[in-house]
């Protein structure tokens, strides 16, 4: 029996992510014997609660094409997490609740290891209240920190425009080093795993050293340490470039530039390392530096994505439909790398039973004995998912974006209040 599907992003956005969307909206109507409408969530689960279903059959067929050039997310995200089942069953029967007046036998979730384990609830609460629901969740995460997929969509683009940023700050402070700028910082995302603060590596060159320092969240921060690498970088080559995780730790555990504030997900908010470490350098040292702060622009920087990690992208968003009218239930499509020399990749499915809530941190085979770099081997883990030049249109200067009609279905169901 046909039926329709839902498909929603979920926490931080990537330069991919759209892509994604797109290449499951497409492969869903290859598959018109089984799926119907799909609707998107209007900013992610909570378009589900609210019975905000953003009907993308109204959308044209370029409408949907230019998904694949937009950053952000175009539905919509949110960082919002289900309670408990057994805390607050009401969520999820409004979920159910939903699904069944919109007659909506399939889940897509699209995001990181929170979203992973929203589907996997959505998927044993929907069996526990007899009602069939296949759910998929679909990788996405800049911190690529999902366990069993060699890699996440959106984390190549991150990683090339990390890459690039440090190389061409690098020239910079290297010019004005003699009489000025003597260090530059860059803070990158990165909560627990460095895997983004270590793809700056590939900005080394035959020609240049940069980064000189990369702070990870698996090396616990060493003050005096850290200093001494910058004295003798500054001493040896002139200046120096640092790379720092927003994620690093000192010795008692705490990050070094942690909020009060939390999010949804209960996560700290963090953000403001490369301040702290800016200040170590000129209260220590005496040495002019500047720092930057990647954020969102690390993310969201499609003009400069990444060709392996588009494909990546939209290959999963295609076998997501795939498995879900396969009848494959609470699984997720992931990127598995075969051993061959040049850089191969295939999808399979992965259970969500072995995914959600885990962690995956930078292997220690990856970070040099001094804690400051990234060895031969993680070099090649990372040199192929920055390689290629997603196309980009511009116009005007600028890329070229274009809007969907986003129309709402008419909704049948009661107001919900979350």
């Amino acid at each position: 029996m046909k039926k329709n599907a839902f498909y929603a992003q979920s926490g931080g956005v990537t330069a991919v992510i759209n892509a994604t969307a797109g290449a499951l909206l497409l492969e869903a109507k290859n598959h018109k014997n089984k799926i119907g409408k799909v609707f998107a969530g209007k900013n992610g689960i909570l378009g589900a609660l609210r019975e905000e279903l953003i009907d993308t059959s109204k959308e044209t067929p370029a409408g949907i094409k230019s998904l694949t050039y937009r950053p952000g997310g175009v539905f919509g995200s949110c960082r919002f997490k289900l309670k408990d089942i057994e805390t607050d069953i009401e969520q999820y029967k409004r979920l159910i609740e939903v699904f069944k007046a919109h007659n909506i036998g399939y889940f897509f979730y699209n995001g990181g290891n929170d979203s992973a384990d929203t589907a996997l609830k959505v998927s044993k609460i929907s069996k526990k209240m007899g009602y069939e629901l296949t759910c998929i969740a679909i990788p996405k995460t800049v911190d690529n920190d999902l366990v069993i997929t060699d890699s996440c969509p959106g984390f190549g683009s991150a990683a090339k425009y990390i890459a690039t940023s440090t190389l061409e700050g690098s020239l910079d402070v290297q010019s004005m080093s003699e009489s000025s700028t003597k260090v530059f910082i860059l803070e990158v995302m990165g909560r627990h795993a460095g895997w983004m603060a270590a793809s700056s590596v590939l900005a080394k060159n035959e020609h240049q050293n940069a980064p000189h320092i990369i702070l990870l969240p698996e090396i616990t921060f060493n003050q005096k340490r850290f200093l001494d690498e910058v004295r003798n970088n500054v001493k040896n080559e002139g200046y120096c470039v640092v790379v720092v995780s927003e994620g690093v730790k000192n010795y008692k555990g705490s990050f070094l530039a942690e909020s009060d504030t939390k999010d949804a997900f209960g996560h700290a908010q963090l953000g403001g390392v490369a301040p702290f470490i800016s200040n170590l350098i000129s209260k220590n040292l005496k040495m002019k530096n500047h720092w930057a702060v990647a954020d969102y622009l690390q993310r969201s920087a499609r003009h400069i994505a990444s060709q392996t990690d588009l494909d990546h992208a939209q290959a999963v968003g295609k076998y997501a439909v795939r498995y879900a009218v396969e009848g494959m239930n609470g699984m997720m499509p992931v990127i598995k790398r075969l051993p061959t020399k040049s850089y191969k990749w295939i999808v399979e499915p992965a259970p969500l039973s072995k995914i959600a809530n885990l962690e995956k941190k930078l292997p220690k085979n990856f970070i040099t004995k001094n804690g400051f770099g990234i060895t031969k081997k993680g070099i090649e883990y990372f040199q192929p998912l920055i390689k290629g030049e997603a196309k980009t249109y511009f116009k005007n200067g600028v890329p070229d974006i274009k809007n969907l009609k986003l129309e709402l279905a008419k909704k049948k169901l009661r107001p919900w209040k979350i």
